[in-house]
């Protein structure tokens, strides 16, 4: 019976979508066949008349709240009266058990009796709040009317500062643990903030308090606080909705929400009252939507204390904090006059006083602002000196969290509409990790993060931003920079369309609005001239610097690269990624004051600038004919990427190099290792080096590539120990050098090996990239440029390399960059010393397009 039923729930859902009708069946349907059980198995031995084998099944948890989803636990509460008979213990429940299990059904019995359902169990806290959604299924059902009317209201009276203290301290930990945002690629609905987890324990918080005050079980739909609870439970519908389907998907009690299953519930219409979602991207907007909701309860159960005093009120008017208009009471901040904040400076010195002290608004401020944005028409309009009061917030250390309480209370988009385009907008790439109205909020904390920025190269872009004069004009690029994503077309383009009608609201003077709309129109340059150019080549830099004409714009379109790049996801500004950043920023500040010099070390190179410095600082230690010699003909950018004790110990190596064995030195750095091979010049060299890397499990993140005069060579790789393999194993890194100079001589044939290694992918990608090939021999002085975009996988570089040494190309330069599972990787090749001609080039693309 229970294998038909259930298959008739799941059919049901399949057809109807409808999760909550599904596991409250599935509740219904559980009762009732251990209500059949309970007769065949229990009723005769618990009616043999001993008081003590009085005897209630009860639901707890989510099957007490009539909320079992298919291939979640079923937690069983044996309630009796006192000790058990043997019969009952270990005879009858045991017997009921195992014919629940028979059912596949994942049971979880545990046997109390009264008395114990009255204890705090510190070392069990999960059982007392299960309790508190215990439902009596069968048996004696004046057993479980004293639990549930007399037990557990004197357990809560006596313990309900504990039972809350310890929820609120159980959710932080589980907020920390998936870094307090509802943000994730791929995101648990269970457990994540904003999920059905934090629902419930804004349940429980209500009932405690519920429980407290009136005495009597409130009624479920009375727990939430009444601003929220209409939105709250229709989030709650689209949660059991997409639960739902990853149990039946999947067979399991598996809760994460993965890219796959979020193109297949967007086409199924999970979740969806109406037309369904047109595109995975629209429906993920709607599930951010909806978790958002539920995650603002955080608001509300973290004021579920006692009720404030006229003395705290007092208090709180003395505070050092408060001052005419508001009140910080216990760090949350409620308002003087509930109707103040119908006055639009009010309203917004609000939010520029949270920006002020970091501090959160009271529940019951958010529900005045909520209600007064109604009877405020056209905001922007209305507010007095609006610019002058939004740059105050905007230049505040805590500005990013007063804009998103403005953007999630409604204020952002009352005063600048053309945020609504952005609101939850997804960008489904498996890269983005935040909605694109997020991302903008996330790049000005990091902006602001710099302020304590101690060490580092984070300290170093923390004197820029210092430097800057005008730090609210970065912010408000920062805004709205992306605002065009909402539109179709160049979003860049839309951005700066967006932009001029917000500058003009604003009253912008012309000479501000042209700063603004520049670093909104350039807000890709930067990071595309870092990953896709030779940042080193004197004509990249000076075109760069052309474009921003002045030190003050490029301090805040480096900033807001910075902040960009940070804000698509926590790993995608790596160390190395943030180094070549500011490589850029001093190359450019540099050509700004005409202090560039030639591109390549020559003879006529080799007594003054930088290198003459070098031969200065290590005058007495080497021999300075022959330290001329090993630097010249090296690129000029050789000598901006590697610091003087660099540039020293890369001679040293060449001092050592001899005509047989290769100079290789592995060092760790901060979180990589940077790889330096110095060679004589040889067919295949990077090609067996990337294969070498790529064989031993590395992931190669940058790569460079120098030959001198001489025709010694220097190859730099910055890699990834993505298994730890050095890092547990100090004694390997020894071994890869090895590895390293047995395939640079040859002795080790690289492809055989990476034939070997590496076997075609059986597993598709997340996103597909199509390949693309760019070559252009107007971006270098002397190499045409070779832009690869490809599906990353393992051993591409080495293909890549491989395909270009059969050709007969020399790489003199590499940027390697993966984003997502992109790989983009650009290469300056010569042939022969010159130029690829359109004859080659085709012919290279041929070769190489087939290995993308």
């Amino acid at each position: 019976m229970y294998e038909a039923e259930s298959e008739k729930i799941r059919n049901r859902f399949l057809e109807s979508k409808r999760g909550g009708e599904a596991i409250r069946e599935r509740s219904d349907l559980v009762d009732t066949v251990i209500a059949q059980l309970w007769s065949a198995e229990i009723g005769e031995v618990e009616g043999r008349g001993r008081d003590e084998d009085r005897l209630c099944a009860v639901a707890l948890g989510g099957y007490g709240r009539r909320a079992l989803f298919p291939y979640s636990d079923v937690d069983l509460l044996f309630l009796s009266a006192g000790a058990l008979s043997e019969a009952l213990q270990k005879h009858a429940i045991p017997k009921l058990c195992r014919a629940l299990w028979d059912l596949k059904l994942r049971v979880s019995p545990t046997v109390r009796s009264l008395a114990e359902c009255g204890k705090l169990y510190r070392d069990n806290f999960e059982f007392n709040v299960a309790l508190l959604d215990s439902r009596f299924v069968c048996g004696d059902r004046g057993l479980f009317e004293t639990l549930h009317e007399q037990i557990l209201p004197r357990m809560v009276a006596s313990e309900a500062a504990e039972l809350r203290r310890r929820l609120v301290d159980l959710t932080q930990e589980r907020h920390r643990k998936y870094g307090n945002t509802i943000f994730h690629l791929e995101p648990n609905i269970k457990e994540c903030p904003g999920g059905l987890r934090d629902h419930q324990v804004a349940c429980w918080l209500g009932l405690l308090s519920a429980l407290q005050k009136i005495g009597p079980w409130p009624a479920p739909e009375e727990l939430l606080p009444q601003a929220l609870r209409g939105d709250c439970l229709a989030a709650v519908d689209l949660l059991s909705d997409v639960r739902c389907f990853l149990h039946y998907r999947q067979g399991r009690d598996l809760n994460v929400l993965s890219y796959e299953l979020q193109a297949e519930a967007a086409l199924a219409g999970i979740g969806v009252r109406g037309p369904a979602a047109s595109t995975p991207a629209e429906w993920m907007r709607a599930y951010f939507r909806c978790v958002r909701t539920i995650y603002r309860l955080e608001t509300f159960f973290e004021e579920d204390r006692p009720a404030r005093g006229l003395y705290r009120l007092f208090e709180a008017r003395n505070s050092r904090l408060s001052n005419a208009d508001f009140s910080v009471v216990e760090d949350r901040i409620f308002l003087r006059q509930l109707s103040s904040v119908k006055d639009p400076s009010v309203l917004l010195g609000l939010f520029e006083f949270v920006a002020s002290h970091g501090l959160r608004l009271s529940g019951e401020t958010e529900r005045c602002v909520e209600g007064a944005l109604p009877g405020i028409p056209d905001l922007a309009a209305r507010t007095r000196d609006l610019w002058p009061q939004f740059r105050s917030l905007l230049i505040l250390p805590h500005a990013a969290p007063a804009l998103r309480a403005m953007h999630r209370l409604g204020v952002l988009v009352a005063l600048f509409p053309e945020f609504r385009a952005i609101d939850a907008l997804v960008v489904r790439d498996y890269y983005h990790r935040y909605t694109v109205d997020e991302h903008s909020l996330v790049a000005i904390e990091h902006v602001h993060a710099l302020r304590s920025a101690e060490d580092g190269l984070e300290r170093q872009f923390r004197d820029v931003f210092e430097g800057i004069e005008r730090p609210e004009l970065l912010f408000l690029a920062l805004l709205f920079h992306d605002v065009g994503k909402g539109a179709d077309g160049d979003h860049v383009k839309a951005s700066v369309a967006a932009l001029g009608g917000i500058l003009q609201r604003l009253q912008f003077d012309p000479a501000d609005a042209e700063t603004v709309t520049f670093l909104v129109a350039n807000h890709l340059r930067m990071s595309a001239t870092v990953m896709r150019r030779d940042i080193f080549d004197p004509r990249v830099v000076r075109e760069f610097s052309e474009s921003v004409k002045a030190a003050e714009p490029l301090k805040m379109l480096t900033l807001l690269t910075y902040a960009d790049i940070k804000s698509v996801n926590p790993e995608a500004l790596t160390p190395w990624k943030a180094e070549i950043l500011w490589q850029l920023y001093a190359a450019t500040a540099n050509d700004l004051n005409r202090t560039v010099d030639d591109q390549r070390v020559g003879a006529d190179l080799a007594t003054s600038g930088p290198v003459a410095q070098l031969i200065a600082a290590a005058e007495g230690t080497v021999d300075t004919k022959r330290f001329k010699a090993f630097l010249e003909g090296f690129p000029k950018r050789y000598l901006t990427i590697h610091p003087a004790q660099e540039v020293a110990s890369h001679y040293r190596m060449y001092t050592e190099l001899n005509d047989q064995d290769p100079q290789v030195e592995i060092a760790q750095r901060n979180g990589y290792y940077d790889v330096v091979l110095l060679t004589l010049d040889s067919p295949f060299l990077f090609a067996s080096v990337a294969g070498t890397l790529s064989s031993w499990g590395m992931n190669i993140l940058k790569a460079d590539a120098y030959s001198n005069k001489a025709g010694v060579v220097l190859d730099s790789f910055r890699i990834s120990d993505r298994f730890h393999t050095l890092e547990m194993n100090p004694a390997e890194v020894v071994r890869l050098k090895s590895d390293l100079a047995s395939a640079v001589s040859g002795e080790v044939d690289v492809a055989e090996r990476m034939r070997q290694k590496f076997k075609p992918a059986e597993k598709l990608p997340k996103v597909r990239t199509e390949p693309r090939l760019y070559m252009d021999n107007s971006s270098s002085l002397h190499s045409t440029l070779l832009e690869v975009t490809a599906q990353d996988r393992p051993g591409l570089l080495y293909d890549i390399g491989a395909c270009l040494s059969e050709f007969g190309c020399n790489i003199e330069a590499g940027i390697i960059d993966t984003q997502g599972e992109t790989a983009i990787d650009v290469f300056y090749v010569t042939c022969a010393g010159n130029k690829l001609d359109a004859a080659h080039q085709q012919q290279l693309r041929s070769e190489l397009l087939p290995l993308l």
